[in-house]
């Protein structure tokens, strides 16, 4: 399968350790592209709700396939995110190619755009954090029950359905929390004459045209692999939004070196390659 050549991937919100992670979409996604810069924006690897009982052989694959690339040349910039947060004690760590940030500022083709995960305009993060965990906890059996309705949904034939996202786009709060979200990182974007501002957390994918009376700047949001299965991609000096559901991938696609390795083996492999 020849890979798609790439400036800068973004992705964000990848829940690994959570039933709801699409892991196995994400690694055919990942081998079908060859970034020069691949930004993993906040909440890769869901600390919040670490089970140790759960953390499946393709959520392995998924973090063997960063590391992999990283090795290849790829410059791989792990910004942190709310579910991630303990790893801010590692900022401006650099591993090799991998590198950890709690933001990130990029000069493309003259331009530059200013990556961070979002959960900084949270006030519900910031100040009671056991709220947001416990609605952590909530969004994940969430979608363990919308999982089985699409089940059947599919065996009866018809289209699959979203209950959360229902539920955010009937929240009157929730759509304006969304909007909020995407004027104030816009505006703080334009105030420090950024051109392009990339954002997660929301589980939003976006890309929009933001205009005030001191500018205007792309607002751009990588959206997540629980439900929209999302990216942004930036090549040729334009950005585009990639959907994984609309391409023609097979799911699980993945190297057949990933393939034949065994859950001990891809953890061994983990491991060694951390402490190189």
């Amino acid at each position: 399968m020849r890979k798609r050549k790439l400036d800068v991937v973004v992705i964000s919100d990848v829940h690994l350790g959570t039933f709801g992670c699409h892991a196995g979409e994400l690694l055919s996604y990942l081998n079908s592209i060859s970034p020069k810069k691949l930004i993993l924006n906040g909440d890769i690897i869901d600390i919040w709700q670490f089970r140790k009982r759960y953390f499946p052989k393709n959520h392995l694959q998924v973090i063997k396939k960063i590391i992999d690339l990283s090795t290849k040349g790829t410059e791989v910039y792990y910004i942190t995110g709310n579910h991630d947060e303990m790893l801010r004690k590692f900022s401006d760590v650099a591993m090799g190619n991998i590198h950890i940030l709690d933001k990130l500022i990029l000069n493309l083709d003259g331009k530059k755009a200013w990556i961070f995960h979002g959960d900084v305009f949270d006030a519900s993060i910031q100040h009671t954090k056991w709220i947001a965990k416990l609605g952590g906890w909530g969004y994940d059996f969430l979608i363990l029950i919308n999982r089985f309705i699409n089940w059947i949904l599919v065996g009866l034939g018809k289209e699959k359905y979203s209950l959360s996202k229902k539920i955010k786009n009937s929240v009157k709060k929730a759509v304006k929390y969304i909007n909020d979200f995407e004027e104030v990182a816009s505006d703080l974007a334009i105030e420090n004459n950024y051109k392009y501002v990339v954002c997660g957390h929301i589980h939003q994918p976006q890309m929009v045209r933001k205009v005030n009376k001191h500018g205007t700047c792309l607002y751009l949001n990588s959206g997540d692999w629980i439900e929209n299965l999302t990216a942004l991609e930036y090549h040729d000096k334009r950005w585009e939004l990639y959907h994984f559901n609309e391409d023609k991938l097979s799911p699980f696609y993945s190297d057949e070196d990933l393939k034949t390795m065994n859950y001990k083996e891809l953890l061994a492999a983990i491991t060694v390659t951390g402490k190189k």
